[in-house]
């Protein structure tokens, strides 16, 4: 798999940061198509995937509300690119911590550097790679957000994802709905069925599924038994 932003499904519906007339880009694939994009200037990008009007159909604060994180939790951002939702995520779990994982070297010094600037001791910059996801320690929740498509090999990156996660643990997948204006080209948008299929092969099982947002899907899995 080539390097590819797992920042968070990008510019494809600004996928972490955006809007509809954001450019095509990266979906992620399973074994037929993956879409691949570099985000290598994190000042730029952030104008995107920070602006505020993503907020009115991303609905952030929600999405983390309905994940219902206990105040300790350790929390890890999956491609989380400028820092959207590691962010909002640190600031609602002062007594825990937030991993905020890219594949992107630029991106992860702009986490850290954020971290730093903003006073949130409790985020963690981490960069991971296309295989690996950069876990070293057991985590309560993994969020992956507009950034699911982007990944080859579903099924096996997350099995080892898998192995991270504590016997309650969680893994929240928030991507768009096929028919959505927003985000990567409809051939590129993973069926919510197909993510089950996906994950199930890989050793989960659908525990939630939320459907208040208008473009989105939000999976959750558990490990299977």
């Amino acid at each position: 798999m080539r390097r590819l932003s797992v920042t968070c499904l990008a510019a494809v519906a600004l996928g972490c940061g955006g809007a509809r007339d954001v450019p095509s880009e990266p979906g992620g694939h399973h074994h037929a198509h993956a879409m691949h994009r570099r985000f290598e200037n994190p000042e730029q990008w952030a104008g995107e995937f920070d602006a505020p009007e993503r907020d009115a159909w991303q609905e952030p604060d929600r999405v983390i509300e309905a994940l219902a994180l206990p105040p300790t939790s350790t929390v890890a951002d999956l491609g989380a690119g400028t820092g959207y939702f590691s962010v909002r995520l640190a600031r609602a779990l002062p007594e825990g911590r937030v991993l905020a994982l890219d594949i992107e070297p630029s991106m992860v010094r702009y986490l850290a550097d954020r971290a730093q600037r903003e006073g949130l001791s409790n985020l963690i910059a981490v960069e991971s790679t296309a295989t690996d996801a950069g876990l070293r320690e057991p985590v309560d929740l993994v969020l992956v957000v507009d950034t699911y498509h982007h990944i080859e090999d579903r099924s096996a990156y997350f099995g080892r994802v898998r192995e991270h996660l504590r016997a309650d643990g969680r893994l929240a997948i928030v991507d768009f709905r096929l028919d959505s204006e927003r985000g990567p080209p409809r051939e590129h948008k993973i069926a919510p069925e197909t993510v089950r299929a996906e994950l199930g092969s890989a050793g989960y099982r659908l525990i939630e599924q939320h459907d208040f947002l208008a473009d989105q899907y939000v999976l959750v899995f558990g490990v299977a038994p």
